[in-house]
């Protein structure tokens, strides 16, 4: 029989609330050993035959994944990774822009197929299991999962060269605050008074001085974060009054290449990429 919170505590645990656990309360407890694999045994105060049993009915609750507090990080890795792991590599390959490289290619992935994928001033490996940087290190679940929705999504659409601010694009207003309070805003604060630290930072990741296309702003920086997407930063810095603002545009086909999820993902990292260079 499955032990539920409730079950756990009225069942197995003394209701003392003695914090012996660790915990200020036993049903607090409970709750972190049926939905987070806290040991049972960090009760001190379970005879040891009722912990055996009782330990024994949670491990096998746990393999069925019953009551467990999901990893939506892990989760959403899994859903992407298989959605790009239906379509062959070398097709994705294709659709994206990027160049398959064959099991005798030296380097981190050497005996595997894998993409080599250019992402802003570097490139990425990836294979249908895992996402790595140049060196063959792992990318954070985030990002793989962002890169293997690109790669999933990938259309064939080569940039059109006419830049859309995200309001432009359909079904995104819910975004456009999380892109003012989590991108906009940070780059402002971080740079405003120091243009030249923004232009240092755009170019150390590989941006494109693309001021020429643009009157107003007083930098413009485009990357090329995939080899089909492309993004362009306008910044404009405080004076005569004026507070700095940042603006981000992106090629009227980023919707060809992901979602808008990843979109958001990808304005944020940028922005966390510039940013850190001040710390």
């Amino acid at each position: 029989m499955a032990l539920s919170v409730v079950d756990l505590y009225t069942k197995i645990l003394p209701k003392t609330n003695c914090r012996d656990c660790g915990y200020p309360t036993c049903i607090a407890f409970a709750g972190m050993v049926v939905s987070e694999k806290l040991p049972l045994k960090n009760c001190p105060h379970i005879a040891p035959d009722v912990l055996t049993d009782a330990q024994a009915e949670l491990t096998a609750q746990y393999a069925q994944g019953k009551w467990l507090k999901k990893d939506m990080a892990a989760e959403a890795l899994s859903q992407a990774r298989g959605k790009a792991g239906d379509i062959p590599l070398k097709e994705i390959a294709q659709r994206v822009g990027s160049i398959l490289e064959d099991a005798n290619t030296s380097g981190p992935f050497q005996g595997t197929p894998h993409i080599r994928l250019p992402y802003f001033n570097t490139h990425l490996l990836a294979t249908k299991e895992r996402v790595t940087d140049a060196g063959g290190k792992d990318l954070t679940r985030n990002e793989q999962t962002f890169v293997y929705i690109h790669l999933a999504a990938g259309g064939t659409a080569a940039p059109s060269g006419r830049m859309k601010s995200l309001k432009e694009f359909p079904n995104t207003v819910s975004k456009v605050k999380s892109m003012e309070s989590h991108v906009e805003a940070p780059l402002r604060k971080a740079f405003g008074g120091k243009p030249e630290a923004l232009k240092a930072s755009c170019e150390a990741l590989g941006g494109t001085d693309v001021g020429d296309r643009y009157e107003a702003p007083d930098l413009a920086y485009q990357f090329r974060v995939f080899p089909r997407v492309y993004v362009t930063l306008l910044f404009w810095d405080e004076k005569d009054g004026f507070g700095a603002d940042a603006k981000l545009m992106f090629d009227d086909t980023v919707m060809d290449h992901m979602d808008i999820e990843a979109v958001m993902f990808m304005s944020e990292h940028l922005c966390n990429r510039l940013t850190s260079t001040l710390e």
